[in-house]
């Protein structure tokens, strides 16, 4: 019964300029989806950097910066602020975890991915994007442990390891990798009820 009345929940990490643009690229494939889309971007915390603007100019669903304790809908894009990492508390109510000291600047992504978990795997999609580093590797196989389902973004010539590739080597299969356009079909199929591949 949980898994026909509970909304999907999909949650993105991502870093910089690149996972910006990546970000960017994705909810414009998708426009507007039946989904509440969680996502976490490594940024500057000393001064604004307009997410929110930047990431509405992209899509027509509408994009928030998440309060305490929010019930979340589906069809609306949430983000947390850059000392209060975005997490899910139960099945659609945010909490955000205050971090003015910086302790978890480099595992942003995998606090939300982790908090994913608590909805047992059911109707949740875990997306790791451009970045450098390995924040959201651990978190990525936590969903996928789950029963979740995993996607990694595909780049070509990196000169080293990032997120994307380091989630692909750390723990457990990934369901998708590609780029943005097959990721965002692979997540629309799911939505629609579509078999995925095994």
């Amino acid at each position: 019964m949980l898994e026909e009345l509970s909304p999907w929940v999909i949650a993105i990490g991502a870093s910089g300029a690149e996972g910006l643009n990546d970000l960017q690229a994705l909810l414009a494939e998708w426009q507007e989806i039946d989904a509440i889309v969680m996502i976490v971007l490594h940024r500057p915390w000393e001064k604004d950097t307009h997410l929110r603007q930047i990431l509405q100019r992209s899509t027509h669903m509408s994009v928030q910066i998440a309060d305490q304790g929010q019930h979340l809908r589906a069809g609306c894009i949430y983000i947390g602020e850059p000392s209060r990492h975005l997490c899910l508390l139960s099945n659609s109510v945010s909490i955000l975890i205050s971090d003015p000291e910086r302790a978890h600047r480099n595992r942003t992504v995998d606090l939300l991915f982790n908090s994913l978990v608590v909805l047992g795997g059911q109707r949740t999609i875990g997306i790791v994007l451009s970045g450098s580093l390995d924040d959201g590797s651990r978190g990525l196989a936590e969903i996928n442990d789950a029963g979740g389902y995993t996607m990694v973004l595909r780049r070509e010539k990196q000169l080293r390891p990032g997120m994307p590739e380091n989630a692909r080597a750390y723990d457990g299969p990934v369901d998708v990798v590609g780029d943005v356009s097959a990721i965002a079909k692979a997540v629309k199929g799911l939505l629609a009820g579509a078999p995925q591949p095994s």
